[in-house]
């Protein structure tokens, strides 16, 4: 399954499903890549309070990857000052 995310809940919730779905425990899918299960509770319920290393962890678990593409959007394209 594909999730679009573009928000920290949307985050939380697709991690939740994805775990759900593998029929697996907090417990379990830490145990699968050496998280705790408070770890795996904090990315399903407030990731921004998480390192990027704990969600690439549950990730794995969940044997999933994260892409990264342009939004599409109507609006043309804008250029970013440095």
């Amino acid at each position: 399954m594909m999730y679009l995310v573009t928000t920290t809940h949307q985050l939380a919730m697709a991690l939740k499903i994805a775990r759900k779905t593998l029929g697996l425990t907090q417990a379990q899918a830490g145990a699968l890549v050496g998280l705790l299960p408070m770890t795996i509770s904090a990315l399903e319920n407030r990731p921004e309070s998480c390192s990027i290393e704990s969600l690439f962890k549950l990730l794995s678990a969940l044997n999933l990857e994260l892409s990264l593409s342009p939004k599409t959007s109507s609006e043309p394209e804008s250029t970013i000052l440095y």
